[in-house]
């Protein structure tokens, strides 16, 4: 009514209400009334910006890549992008008077294309296929240091490269080095392996021989050990013969030492009786032989006694003419049968006498 209208924002935006050259309202969200003939409004979009891009470059070995991926951003200074850019919007299009929003979008493409031109023309065409990653953080850090992102009043919040994609013949020859780089890689593992095969069939070999070779030594040794035990037993037993033989040779030197001196000994006493016999032979050698004999029937039992008397008479029997003996005194000459004083008697006659 009367040219005043009434408007209100989300709180995505941040809005600038400029009314004679002056901002009269700034803030996030805002809803006012204005006079439209003489207030002019700029909205910035206060979120995350999000901008996709796809572009071709060249490497260091001059191949064409196609570099895929997306970059966001926000607007942090908004007085400033307001000086810089028109984001004057038309509430009733509900639509920005001017291309300058989508023109910014189209600047940091140009700029990220700009850095990744400058990266990718100092690596190979294998290095910046392989290398996105690092790419998009290099990348990212020159875009955060670039002044016309401090000029607009801009922040980068992300980078990332998608891929980095060579043309269709280069990737076709790039898959066929590959194929056949892989092809050459399973040639040589299949080698290595038939060779690792057979290095282990002949450690296995090596090590079943030096288990037999080992098994023999010791074998070896065990007999050396029986034979080495043999001999000392042997040793020992040799050594317990010749001590029991020079104890027995000790023992019977000192028999003989023993049977020499009883020898000795016997030899002495038989000179000795020798000697005595003599001396006694020889002081009996005038002595009449009846005079001897009656020295040897001194102190005779009565049986022998009369054992000799009976043998005199035998002696003398060519000159008993007859020899009478009672039973009464053969009673009495055996022993324990009768007193020898009984009184058996006994009568000889002869011719010539008794």
């Amino acid at each position: 009514m009367f040219g005043f209208e009434f408007v209100k924002f989300q709180p995505s935006d941040y809005i600038i209400q400029v009314k004679n050259g002056k901002v009269v309202k700034e803030g996030v969200g805002l809803s006012f009334y204005y006079y439209e003939r003489a207030s002019s409004v700029v909205v910035i979009p206060i979120s995350s910006i999000d901008v996709p891009f796809m572009f071709e470059e060249i490497t260091r070995d001059y191949q064409t890549v196609t570099v895929q991926g997306q970059l966001t951003y926000r607007i942090v200074d908004y007085r400033k992008m307001m000086e810089i850019m028109n984001y004057t919007y038309n509430i009733k299009k509900k639509a920005y008077i001017s291309d300058d929003p989508l023109k910014l979008s189209q600047r940091m493409i140009q700029l990220a294309k700009v850095l990744t031109k400058k990266q990718l023309a100092q690596l190979p065409l294998k290095e910046a296929i392989q290398s996105s990653e690092r790419l998009a953080k290099m990348i990212r850090q020159d875009i955060s240091q670039h002044e016309e992102l401090t000029k607009l009043g801009i922040e980068l919040m992300g980078l990332s490269i998608l891929a980095v994609l060579p043309n269709k013949e280069t990737m076709r020859a790039l898959e066929a080095q590959s194929r056949e780089q892989m092809l050459q890689d399973a040639d040589e593992a299949l080698y290595v392996r038939r060779n690792s095969s057979i290095e282990q069939e002949r450690r296995v070999k090596e090590n079943e021989l030096n288990t037999d070779i080992a098994v023999e030594l010791k074998k070896r040794q065990i007999r050396e050990a029986q034979l080495d035990a043999e001999r000392s037993v042997r040793q020992k037993q040799n050594e317990l013969k010749e001590v029991q033989l020079q104890f027995d040779t000790q023992l019977e030197e000192k028999k003989q030492a023993i049977i020499e001196l009883a020898a000795a000994n016997r030899r002495s006493e038989a000179d000795a009786k020798a000697y005595e016999l003599a001396a006694v032979m020889k002081s009996l050698h005038d002595t009449q032989p009846y005079v001897l004999q009656a020295m040897t029937n001194m102190g005779m039992d009565s049986n022998k006694l009369i054992a000799i008397a009976f043998q005199e008479m035998a002696e003398k029997a060519e000159r008993i003419g007859q020899l009478n003996i009672s039973p009464d005194l053969l009673q009495s000459l055996i022993p324990g049968a009768g007193n020898a004083s009984g009184s058996g008697k006994a009568e000889a006659r002869g011719g010539a006498g008794r």
